[in-house]
């Protein structure tokens, strides 16, 4: 891999580019990680990579083309090959819809130290993580319970350099971890499994020995087996499914597909529901850069061209962005090219989201308590989307769905295959909690720093009991 530092080679590669205008992308990776299966650690490894991408733009007389080839593990005299392969790229290609100048170093956000060394983590930063572990593997040890699970800790840092004078540079440290647990069906115990997650910057906020406590509470439910039908049932939504089902509906909030007829924020007359009331409860949804434990990229950083978030926005500053105020959607991300046939402000994507409700308080236990017969459903997984139009989603139950009744928790339900839709979802909602950190089962590996607060659905579609397990 090359031995140069990340600034250089962004210097290095707009210095060699002979196209009209240039983008110089570097990721600089490192990554830790543990696994643990049977209540024992089994890896542990740390990695570190680079990925240098080009983006080379052609001015034309019918519009500017773009080309944008990436390597990782690049050294430094293949640096020039991939600049002119981007370049070639750029000159075969066709004019792009998402064409605009490129931002000046005076229209850009603001970033951190330029000339500092790339971030980098280490299995250091599992020490107190690691010790809580052991401790929940013994203290679960006699309940006949095992744990499986990962824990990831990413430190990437993006240099963002181009031919308008632009330097960016962010560094965005992520952790995750999941832990599983299981009974032994030898020793009595129910074999269904339970899960929880959370998300982090540095693991000095993760419990485990809460989590654990939470997975024993969860084995105990389990103990008591209950088969129910599909049908609709009032269901609390914990803050980790409420994000499973939020975040798909932020990728597919872009302004672009909704003025085209293709999302559930089309009006259908060829415009966007901007304006219009979407949420029963006064909800916000909103995503900021600056948001305490949820801190991300407060500047765009993209790739390549794309209908909701365009390299051609490279270095657009980020802020506070309200898409649903207090109910009413607000606003729906789109790139400075598509704001401006819409004539309405560019609204770039942040790479966190928060659900909440001012003034609320309380949380998933207090949803249970004043249920009289309802589900807990914990997580969702292999989540679909059946209709673009109507944001219709389908998936499948996994780790946990439990009966209350009189305001406990009196059993574990079968599994099923659902049918809803997020927009249906806030629609209907009855009742909310307060917002906290949520790791999203099925989206966080891709999109881990959300906010979500428990929610009551009072009919929740469980279309078919599903076998899975």
């Amino acid at each position: 891999m090359s031995g140069s530092s990340p600034q250089a080679v962004v210097e290095r590669a707009l210095g060699l580019s002979r196209s009209s205008s240039c983008m110089v992308l570097v990721r600089e990776r490192s990554t830790a990680n543990l696994r643990w299966a049977g209540s024992s650690l089994t890896t542990n490894g740390v990695a570190r990579g680079r990925t240098v991408t080009v983006i080379a733009l052609t001015d034309g007389p019918s519009g500017t083309a773009v080309g944008v080839v990436a390597r990782s593990g690049l050294r430094d005299d293949e640096l020039e090959e991939l600049v002119r392969a981007a370049e070639a790229a750029s000159e075969s290609a066709l004019p792009s819809e998402e064409a605009a100048p490129l931002l000046g170093p005076a229209e850009a956000g603001a970033g951190g130290d330029w000339d500092a060394p790339a971030a980098t983590t280490g299995v250091d930063v599992f020490s107190a993580a690691a010790a809580g572990l052991g401790r929940a593997f013994r203290a679960s040890a006699d309940s006949g319970r095992l744990h499986y699970g990962y824990a990831e800790h990413t430190v990437e840092s993006v240099f963002l350099g181009t031919s308008t004078g632009v330097r960016l540079r962010h560094d965005q440290p992520t952790g995750t971890i999941e832990v599983n647990t299981r009974g032994s069906s030898a020793e009595g115990a129910d074999p269904r499994s339970a899960w929880v997650g959370r998300a982090t910057r540095d693991f000095t906020d993760v419990d485990p020995d809460a989590l654990d406590a939470e997975l024993a509470r969860r084995a105990e439910w389990a103990r008591t087996p209950v088969e129910l039908p599909a049908g609709r049932y009032e269901t609390i939504l914990p803050p980790t499914a409420v994000a499973d089902m939020m975040v798909p509906m932020y990728f597919d909030s872009g302004a672009r597909d909704a003025s085209e007829g293709r999302s559930a924020f089309s009006d259908g007359e060829g415009g966007v529901r901007i304006g219009e009331r979407i949420a029963g409860l006064p909800l916000t949804l909103l995503s900021d850069p600056a948001r305490p434990g949820l801190e991300c990229a407060p500047f765009v950083v993209a790739d390549a061209p794309g209908r909701d978030v365009s390299a051609f926005d490279n270095g657009l500053p980020l802020r506070r962005t309200e898409w649903i105020s207090k109910g009413v959607l607000s606003a729906l991300g789109q790139t400075r090219a598509t704001a401006a046939r819409l004539g309405t402000p560019p609204a770039g994507f942040v790479d966190n989201l928060v659900l909440e409700q001012e003034g609320v308080t309380g949380g998933t236990d207090d949803l249970v308590a004043s249920t009289e017969r309802g589900l807990l459903l914990t997580c969702l997984w292999y989540i679909r989307m059946v209709d673009p139009q109507t944001m219709l989603l389908t998936g499948l139950t996994r780790d946990g769905v439990y009966l209350i009744e009189d305001g406990r928790i009196t059993g574990a339900v079968n599994n099923f295959r659902f049918n809803e839709s997020p927009v249906g979802l806030l629609e209907r909602a009855t009742e909310a909690g307060a917002p906290v950190p949520a790791l999203s089962r099925e989206m966080g590996d891709y999109f881990p720093r959300t906010a979500m607060p428990p929610l009551r659905i009072p009919d929740f579609n469980m279309s078919t009991v599903s076998k899975a397990s």
